[in-house]
């Protein structure tokens, strides 16, 4: 059974960031919604995320705290540290300014929290309200010049350890942050910190086991790395009840179609391949806005899925290869965030497809499903494919889409991945693509003049999808790329690259 780590989600842009720095200390955590505590008997500790509220607004974002105290060692960031302060008694002001950025803190008394930590340290703040007095039973352990940067408990007044930091340790440039964490959720929640890839794997598939019984599921498989994994954890614990489908939809890269079908040739899979690029394509044609798009796309996946049920009418389940950052981006399900696009295999499924939805990788991050996948066997080249939007060319094509747009960008598009893979570039950096934009400009070719389309190279390195830096390659690649799209593909006469970071970007541009 797992010892999770339960993070309470008040609204903080850091929140996924705790969870990413307890992963990478082997620790199994969940983000829950602040109002929805779960009931678990498996759990650790609890982290309170920060907010962009203030505990001093009419609205501000509360917790019963009762829940808590006295049965999980706790630890506030922020806004956790502010509410556990103004709730429990203590005095939490209005600060004159915002205090953001880089700060020092001075360890005023030791603790098992800073063990191994400079006694004067860097930390990231980022609040407006600011405690000044903590409430009767803590003591004040670490400060800056001007405010209470950490206090804690004492040991009597309650039978778990309470923590709170005004300072948020999940950050980089907290720069022992990481290892303050592991000081709470290791020597102070007792955390084993033993959530390897094997246990991953084993949890899975024990909770796909219990959770399926004898039934059988049908899984869209997209070539992907995540629908992948979570298809070979699903066959690893119900074996031939599972049914794959992978839909060409007429928006994959060139020749992708075939080429995934052959790549999964020997994985045991059951895989059944369907050609509804047309159906796709007429449903799309003229289409312009990214989010209508998104949705006419999974609703044509959903059909297609209904009407290959129908075939196999013992199926109870559908497979999707949902990972976190897809949720975190879709669905406000953690708390007060913002929903920042929709992902056509997140959000449930509709009332009329007979359906259960099981998404095995829902709760991961890609770094950790390429983990999972290793673990599983999962043959390196399909590991190593770079992630692939699930409405594919569909929002890489911007504007109306038509037959020709999609022709122009899937050109381009292997172009560029033939280049990479060729220079050995393709291994470096994390997902790369073409954009076909939907701006014409004027070009010389010979002796005549053209009128054509531009196309935007993306490509950034990243860890998980959640942030990503744009990928500095080589001059004389791009102008190899660039002069080849421009010589071979009729109607595209510029290239250009995408230089943005995640955020303020995203990844995909629609």
């Amino acid at each position: 059974m797992n010892e999770l780590v339960v993070i309470l989600d008040f609204g903080s842009q850091y929140t996924q960031l705790i969870a990413r720095r307890l992963r990478e200390l082997n620790v199994y955590c969940e983000i829950y919604p602040y109002n929805k505590f779960p009931e678990r008997n498996d759990i650790k500790a609890v982290i309170f995320s920060g907010s962009p509220f203030s505990v001093l607004d009419p609205n501000a974002l509360d917790f019963d705290l009762d829940i808590v105290l006295n049965k999980y060692p706790v630890l506030g960031i922020c806004y956790g540290a502010q509410l556990i302060s103004h709730k429990l008694g203590g005095t939490v002001l209005k600060s004159d300014k915002r205090e953001y950025g880089k700060a020092i803190i001075t360890i005023t008394e030791p603790d098992t929290v800073f063990e191994e930590i400079d006694p004067a340290t860097q930390v990231w703040m980022s609040h407006g309200d600011s405690i000044t007095k903590v409430p009767e039973g803590f003591d004040i352990i670490a400060s800056t010049s001007d405010i209470v940067a950490a206090y804690k408990s004492k040991e009597e007044t309650f039978l778990k350890p309470v923590y709170c930091f005004q300072f948020h340790p999940e950050v980089t440039h907290t720069l022992q942050g990481k290892d303050i964490l592991y000081n709470f959720v290791h020597e102070i929640a007792g955390s084993q910190c033993n959530w390897t890839p094997a246990s991953m794997v084993y949890e899975s598939v024990q909770r796909l086991k219990n959770d399926l019984g004898e039934d059988h599921v049908m899984m869209g498989l997209s070539g992907g790395v995540d629908s992948t994994v979570a298809a070979c954890l699903i066959h690893k614990a119900i074996g031939k009840r599972l049914h794959c489908v992978f839909v060409d939809n007429g928006l994959l890269r060139k020749d992708e179609f075939q080429e995934v079908l052959d790549s999964y040739e020997g994985m045991g899979l059951n895989i059944t391949g369907i050609r509804a690029g047309d159906r796709f394509l007429d449903s799309l044609s003229g289409i312009s806005e990214p989010e209508e798009k998104r949705k006419i796309i999974g609703r044509l996946f959903i059909e297609i899925f209904e009407e290959e049920s129908h075939k196999h009418p013992e199926v109870k389940w559908l497979g999707q290869g949902t990972i976190y950052p897809d949720v975190i981006e879709s669905v406000s399900v953690h708390g007060p965030s913002v929903t920042i696009k929709s992902h056509h295999n997140v959000g449930g499924l509709p009332d009329g497809l007979k359906l259960k939805l099981v998404e095995p990788l829902r709760m991961l991050f890609k770094d950790e499903v390429r983990k999972a996948g290793k673990e599983l066997g999962v043959p390196a080249h399909l590991l190593s494919r770079h992630p692939f939007p699930g409405p594919g060319l569909g929002i890489r094509v911007l504007g109306p889409i038509s037959r020709e747009k999609i022709r122009l960008c899937q050109e381009a598009d292997k172009i560029y991945i033939d280049h990479l893979r060729s220079s050995g570039w393709y291994s470096k950096v994390w997902q790369a693509g073409a954009i076909l934009l939907p701006v014409q400009s004027v070009g010389v070719m010979g002796d005549e003049r053209t009128y054509e389309f531009t196309v935007a190279l993306r490509c950034v390195n990243s860890t998980d999808g959640m942030t990503a830096e744009w990928s500095h390659l080589p001059y004389d690649l791009l102008a190899s790329i660039s002069s080849e799209i421009i010589n071979q593909v009729k109607g595209i006469n510029r290239v250009v690259y995408d230089i943005s970071t995640k955020p303020p970007a995203t990844i995909e541009w629609e």
